[in-house]
């Protein structure tokens, strides 16, 4: 499986958004992250329908996290970005071909689409236990450099630009 470019850059975003003293425009996240401003908008607005961020108007207006942290998890963001349809649809190949299994036989579903939704499901739930508020907590542990972290020069960035 491959997700979207989009779902990184949201992630990321959200995480600059959880040590923001203030909103931060959409410009300044493009900025900081030194992605396309177009793009990252289209994924902005995804995660604003979502409730995962909200936009904030007027002067110092921007983006905030729509609510704390630690209630959003990683699968939020996914499915805000790349929609929350499974990784596999059976397209039941079974009934195809010189060697077609009757409809009307198929009433198991397939072992190819159990174990295929299976390793969805452990991947959802997996992605369902690491908040933005953990991946924070990760970012600042393994960021590499003077040893004060990614959060640091992150939140003094967006202190300096508003």
């Amino acid at each position: 499986m491959r997700l979207s470019d989009g779902v990184e850059w949201a992630l990321h975003c959200c995480v600059v958004l959880r040590i923001a003293d203030a909103p931060t425009p959409a410009s300044r996240l493009a900025e900081f992250h030194d992605v396309s401003p177009s793009y990252l908008a289209k994924h902005l607005q995804g995660l604003s329908r979502a409730g995962i961020i909200r936009s904030v108007q007027g002067k110092g207006g921007g983006y905030v996290l729509g609510r704390p942290a630690e209630e959003i998890s990683v699968l939020d963001v996914v499915e805000a970005v790349n929609g929350a349809a499974p990784s596999f649809v059976c397209t039941e190949i079974r009934q195809r071909g010189p060697c077609r299994t009757p409809p009307e036989k198929c009433v198991a579903p397939c072992g190819i689409n159990a174990v295929m939704l299976s390793a969805d499901a452990a991947w959802r739930n997996s992605l369902r236990g690491v908040t933005i508020s953990d991946l924070a907590s990760r970012a600042d542990k393994t960021a590499p450099g003077d040893g004060t972290g990614l959060l640091a020069p992150a939140r003094k960035w967006l202190a300096a630009s508003s």
